[in-house]
């Protein structure tokens, strides 16, 4: 409970927060009857509120002796938080009945999760409130005609806690100074490690029998006392809170190990004992390694949040919103349903709408994935956070904010985030055991030896302590994956999260999304014919001079667009015949959803799709348009070049299937695993780029939206999903998946929210990173059976006091040492590979 709360302690320690009250600020106030003592006028409150609620059982939560931080700051203008259009930015539903997540400053334990819950479910119109203290992050659902938003911030503060609306980028701020604080520790930690060396140095080479003798122990004694209580106090909070939750996790036997360890050496260093020896490097080194791991176990957790702030950066937050015929730019806040805005060329698209005037072709790759530009024209949807292209466009708003696509695609992320499970490997399920074991073992130990010699039997149960320190076990899993993961961040494969190598190790199926991923992600010409010639990208042989005089006339015109299909006109202009006469385009016309026209040398030269060779008239091709249908069956588009009033070529374009994906399907296959290609493209050209890659299943037509969905039913099926992909849309799939793995060439927000990157975007690094996998959990298992040998060996003599603990701080790192070389044995896995 809250230390000791009674009149002796006063004015010493604040009856509230535990800490020190200074003798001039000692303000006294009457509470359940006696008077207390108190720091500052905000504990005072705070403390009042508490008991005038009835909530006076929070102080029996706390923890003993433990300082609860003093009430911070309430934040002004609450009153703007009831404003609608604040909500919104936060609140999903504006109705009656409304939720919202609030970052929540001053938790730090369960006892202020029970007085947060308990306060704000006795508020009228308060139908709901969790907290997650691993989060700091307060979940309430109210009636907003039964109470205020203001109103429940209000009364968190009178309780002793700040609350904002929960936002990304101020979630990362706070973690950002919890892994600070955490480094700090480590720093610390590491600090004494170093200066304890030269002490363990000058003990171990003999100065532990001269006169130096106690002065060394001392010395000792200075360097590991600061350390265990600030660098170790992470653990023993973790370990108290474990025992008061009635489980025993890996900090308890960490806090124990540190502790026996740390009393013993005190012991021997206050009774000037010629028998023991000191450890407190053992302490020292012992924190620092678990720190270390700590430390990575939350980069990863900020770079979670981060991958959702990357989403926010894609909305825009302005928008020309036109009133009364007139631009003004207005924050996209203000932006209504119903009001038009007006979007520019090379413009993100603030809102989703649809076209009520102009017309342009949009980039939609951000949001589909899909390379290709998609023509938009009045009555068509368009979508927040895509690029207009070309003509100015007016947008009649449908929604904005979290109301968009992307607003659901952010909503995804971070559903799939907090649904994620975390990891529960076999080391911490062996640990509660391992460690009641331990302390009956010590236990034994000591009442066996107790009889014949105090001495003895302290010795023998703080060697079978130290022998059984969870080292070994703490270890196991860390070890491998640090090795598993700085050697495949050699070989171009970027682990994010450690763990994530063991879940990857068990999956069954592999979903492939297909533009960028098993394809190139841009348009390229991969065929040319006209009535005299072909060419194809596999040809070794020059193109014919008719097909370079074709497609010379062809980039006269094409280069003034900016069209998908025109770049690649353009790039395979630069490769072939950037050394010929440029031809003069001129009277340039862009047909959106048709094709482009205009004139070169003196003829009318159109270049686009059948419909508008019928518009124009053109002479068809019997040899073009047989060439066509056969492209169509192979899932390859193509488009069609009019001279002068007759069509004398076709072009064939597709996002290329990139050269070692075929390799890489049938590998996976050989090994087992079911394969699905996912792809928002008609079934029929989904099914040939499948065929074409060696077979696999496929589900085509996929909206953004619903890639998250089918990853899902395949969770649902009983399937381990690892998902590939790259672009935006792929963002709630990859998080959403047992294992998210994104190409390097994919966006920024595709790799914040996976698991894993392939660095070189080489698709025989997904292969390479199943065998990592797979070996680092073979790897891990043998490390937690190489311990339980040490603890079967090692454990019995310790017991019969064949084991002092200074033999037994020697022989513990043994363990540690072989779970370190087993662990290097993984870089075998890459013999042979070059590396990144």
């Amino acid at each position: 409970m809250q230390a000791n709360h009674s009149e002796e302690d006063s004015p010493e320690a604040c009856f509230h927060c535990n800490l020190p009250v200074p003798p001039k600020e000692d303000i006294v106030a009457e509470i359940d009857g006696e008077p207390q003592h108190f720091c500052c006028l905000g504990c005072k409150a705070v403390c009042e509120a508490i008991y005038a609620a009835g909530l006076d059982g929070f102080y029996l939560r706390t923890p003993e002796d433990g300082c609860l931080a003093p009430p911070p700051e309430i934040p002004k203008e609450l009153a703007l938080y009831d404003l609608d259009e604040v909500q919104e930015e936060f609140v999903d539903d504006l109705g009656e009945e409304r939720e919202i997540h609030l970052l929540i400053e001053g938790i730090h334990c369960a006892a202020c999760v029970w007085l947060i819950e308990h306060t704000l479910n006795a508020e009228a119109g308060v139908t709901s409130a969790q907290v997650n203290l691993s989060g700091k992050r307060l979940h309430v659902k109210w009636h907003n005609s039964a109470i205020s938003l203001s109103r429940i911030i209000k009364r968190l503060g009178q309780i002793g806690y700040a609350a904002v609306p929960y936002d990304p980028e101020i979630a990362e701020g706070s973690l950002k100074k919890q892994n600070r604080n955490l480094l700090y520790r480590m720093a610390f930690a590491a600090f004494g490690m170093m200066n304890l060396l030269w002490v363990s140095i000058a003990l171990y080479s003999g100065a532990n029998e001269g006169e130096f003798r106690s002065l060394f122990h001392w010395i000792g004694f200075a360097l590991a006392t600061p350390v265990l209580l600030y660098s170790g106090y992470p653990f023993y909070r973790g370990a108290w809170s474990g025992l008061r939750n009635l489980h025993l996790g890996m900090d308890l036997p960490i806090a124990i190990g540190a502790s026996i360890t740390y009393l013993y050496s005190v012991y021997v260093t206050v009774t000037g004992s010629l028998i023991g020896e000191v450890y407190y490097d053992t302490v020292v080194n012992f924190l620092f390694v678990i720190l270390v791991g700590r430390y990575l176990e939350a980069i990863s957790k900020r770079q979670a949040v981060a991958a959702t702030q990357r989403l926010l950066d894609l909305q825009p937050r302005v928008a020309t919103c036109l009133v009364d015929g007139e631009e003004k730019i207005v924050p996209i806040r203000a932006v209504g349903t119903d009001d038009t805005v007006m979007v520019k060329p090379g413009e993100r698209i603030p809102v989703d709408g649809v076209v009520t005037n102009g017309h342009s072709s949009v980039d939609e790759a951000m949001l589909t994935g899909e390379s290709q530009a998609v023509n938009k024209k009045e009555g068509d949807i368009v979508s927040a956070g895509t690029i207009n292209a070309h003509g100015v466009l007016q947008v009649k708003v449908t929604g904005s904010l979290k109301n968009t696509a992307l607003g659901r695609i952010i909503r995804l992320v971070e559903e799939a985030q907090g649904s994620k499970a975390p990891i529960q490997c076999l080391a911490d399920q062996i640990v509660p055991w391992f460690v009641a074991v331990t302390l009956l073992l010590a236990t034994t130990t000591f009442l066996f030896w107790v009889d014949n010699s105090f001495e003895v039997a302290l010795l023998a149960a703080t060697s079978v302590l130290i022998i059984t320190c969870p080292c070994a076990f703490g270890l196991a899993t860390p070890m491998s994956i640090a090795v598993a993961s700085g050697l495949g961040a050699k070989y171009g494969i970027l682990v994010k999260n450690g763990e994530v190598l063991e879940t990857l190790s068990s999956i069954n199926h592999v979903v492939f999304d297909k533009t960028g991923t098993l394809t190139e992600g841009g348009m390229s010409v991969v065929g040319i014919y006209t009535e005299e010639a072909e060419w194809g990208v596999n040809q070794t042989t020059p193109p014919a001079e008719s097909v370079v005089e074709l497609m010379q006339k062809a980039f006269a015109i094409e280069r003034f667009s900016e069209h998908p299909t025109a770049q690649a006109v353009t790039s395979w202009y630069q490769a072939f015949a950037s050394g010929t006469t440029r031809l003069k385009g001129s009277e340039f016309k862009y047909r959106p959803g048709l094709g482009v026209s205009g004139i070169v040398a003196d003829q009318q030269l159109c270049a686009g799709n059948s419909v508008m060779m019928g518009n124009e008239g053109l002479a068809r091709s019997d040899r073009l348009e047989q060439f066509a249908r056969q492209l169509g069956e192979q899932g390859v588009g193509s488009f069609y070049i009019g001279i002068d009033g007759r069509q004398v070529g076709l072009v064939a374009v597709e996002d290329r299937i990139r050269p070692d994906a075929r390799e890489l399907i049938s590998d996976l296959k050989a090994e087992g695993l079911h394969l699905t290609l996912l792809s928002g493209d008609r079934q029929q050209a989904a099914e040939a780029i499948a065929h074409r890659l060696g077979g696999m299943d496929v589900i085509a037509e996929v909206l953004p939206e619903q890639k998250d969905q089918v990853v899902q039913r395949l969770q649902e099926q009983g399937q381990r999903v690892a998902m590939v992909g790259d672009g935006v849309n792929d963002a709630p799939a990859l998080v959403r998946a047992d294992v998210g793995i994104a190409m390097g060439s994919g966006t920024d927000v595709s790799i914040a929210s996976a698991d894993i990157v392939l660095m070189s975007s080489e698709l025989e690094k997904v292969r390479l990173a199943i065998g990592l996998s797979r070996r680092t959990l073979l790897t891990i298992r043998q490390n937690i059976g190489i311990s339980i040998v040490y603890n079967i060996i090692m454990v019995p003599l310790a017991m019969a006091a064949f084991v002092t603990p200074l033999v037994a701080a020697i022989s513990m790192p043994l363990s540690s040492l072989a779970v370190i070389g087993n662990s290097a044995r993984i870089r075998t896995l890459f013999k042979g590979v070059r590396a990144q």
